[in-house]
């Protein structure tokens, strides 16, 4: 069996090439700064190189994937003189030819490596000899297109056979709702019955490269407990510990930083109100994220987590890292509150599946309107993603603390959103799921609570008192059914 490379320079060799009253006066603040009240920020030489986002922590190889069409020669159909679903006019090699193409953008874009079996798998034969090779180099993933009904067999063959995560596209016409019903919910299938649904393939393929990307990831947790780093079971992920004090003295060092100014001047020009900080304040906040962002280059990790609140008690052990988080979670670093395992790696899964940062906050509900909501004092500006726009916000105390600095992000009113929570489980994990939209972000917030809130509707729920889970993580739109893909890709419980 001969699998075709879509890097022709990269085939090994058993493969065939192919206004609150506290304002400050901004002027006065940059001035205290050091920084021009008219300067721009963004070509400010300290500035340029503050937040760039780059490919960081441990080097990764890339996803593999094996792919095959399975159908008969057209001549072969003609010769017979009946086609049976696709029809005579289906040109399964122009077809295959046009997908081809597509996949090469994907395979680039992506940067996977996808395989492709160099015939379509039309014998008995041929598909045992696939089925082999996978058996051998157990690759990442798997994509199967059939564009004959009568060559389905071939592919639930193979997904029974291997057991490697697959994901099929079989375009309209091609298969009966029986066929499809066959292998729709399966676990570790993506199926998708869909006219040329490219983009589907793509998100079928980003689902592999998350797992495997999850795999060779390493989460470090800011904490004063003592332990040897660990893998989370079914995703792999690696947690190392990093001493609290590591922060502390990495803070110390950043006392008369001149990048840390030019960000806090930033925050001062960004900001629509700054209530209760000074301008001590906004300073301290602006370090944090050098410290975080220094301390994630040094172990060469994906993500971070902290034990956070007890260092902000008497005697102030450290001030919140709050919009440290919000810095970090806008570069797509995600940042965990409270060394929330769970939370940290719902945060890495939405981030790489979907491109987006998210919301981790405390929950809670309206009994009265049947609202869901939810609360904390650090959240992502750039909630529409890491290279659009951000959501305004206004520079508070943290509300719990009653000091420091932190962001109360205003959330998008009749914002679509999802609602989700990895769960680790040693045996089988699962992951609180919902959907809903924002039908409030209050500001000033006239609640109690965290900085950042917004009111949601839930549609899962029809009693809203019955939400499961603690520290939920939120993001704009509606991928409830994707990432249900996802769970049944990788064999995740979903529950509501």
């Amino acid at each position: 069996m001969k699998l075709q490379n879509r890097h022709p320079d990269s085939t090994p060799d058993h493969f065939n090439a192919s206004g609150s009253s506290s304002d400050l006066n901004r002027r006065d603040f940059l001035a205290a700064l050091g920084v021009s009240g008219t300067i721009a920020l963004g070509s400010h030489p300290a500035f340029a190189s503050l937040l760039e986002s780059t490919d960081r922590g441990r080097s990764k190889d890339p996803a593999v994937i094996y792919g095959a069409f399975t159908y008969p020669p057209t001549k072969t159909l003609q010769a017979e003189g009946y086609y049976s679903w696709p029809g005579s006019s289906f040109d399964a090699e122009g077809r295959e030819k046009r997908y081809t193409e597509e996949l090469r953008k994907i395979e680039s874009e992506m940067g996977l490596r996808i395989w492709i079996s160099d015939s379509p798998l039309d014998t008995k034969e041929q598909t045992q000899q696939f089925i082999e090779k996978v058996k051998q180099d157990k690759p990442d993933g798997l994509l199967l297109i059939p564009f004959k009904k009568g060559h389905w067999p071939h592919v639930t063959w193979i997904i029974q056979e291997t057991g490697i995560p697959a994901v099929v596209l079989a375009t309209m016409g091609v298969l009966l709702v029986g066929h499809v019903r066959e292998m729709y919910r399966t676990p570790g299938v993506y199926m998708i019955n869909s006219l040329d649904n490219l983009e589907a393939v793509a998100y079928g393929l980003k689902m592999i490269r998350t797992m495997k990307r999850m795999h060779q990831s390493r989460i470090i947790s800011i904490q004063d407990t003592k332990k040897d780093d660990y893998l989370i079971p079914h995703l792999g992920t690696q947690v190392r510990i990093v001493p609290r004090k590591c922060f502390v003295d990495e803070f110390a060092k950043l006392e008369n930083s001149e990048e840390a100014r030019q960000l806090a001047a930033r925050y001062q020009k960004e900001s629509k109100k700054i209530v209760e900080p000074s301008q001590a304040d906004i300073l301290d906040a602006a370090k944090t994220y050098f410290v975080l962002k220094r301390i994630v280059e040094q172990e060469e990790a994906d993500a971070l987590m902290m034990e956070c609140l007890g260092g902000l008690k008497k005697p102030h052990m450290h001030v919140p890292p709050c919009m440290g988080y919000m810095d970090l979670r806008d570069m797509g670093i995600p940042a965990g509150c409270e060394a929330d395992l769970d939370a940290t790696l719902t945060m890495m899964l939405i981030q790489n599946l979907f491109d987006m940062p998210s919301f981790q906050h405390n929950p809670c509900v309206d009994t009265e309107k049947h609202l869901y909501f939810g609360a904390h004092c650090t959240c992502a500006s750039k909630m529409r993603g890491i290279d659009q726009p951000s959501e305004p916000y206004i520079l508070r105390s943290h509300a719990e603390a009653g000091w420091g600095c932190v962001p109360q992000v205003i959330l998008q009113k009749g914002q679509k959103i999802t609602l989700a929570k990895y769960l680790v489980q040693e045996e089988r994990p699962r992951m609180i799921l919902y959907t809903g939209e924002i039908v409030e972000s209050p500001c000033p917030a006239s609640t109690g609570g965290c900085r950042t809130n917004m009111m949601t509707t839930l549609n899962e729920l029809a009693d809203v008192c019955q939400l499961q889970g603690h520290h939920l993580c939120m993001w704009y739109g509606d991928f409830g059914e994707k990432m249900k893909a996802f769970n049944q890709m990788f064999q995740i419980d979903t529950v509501v």
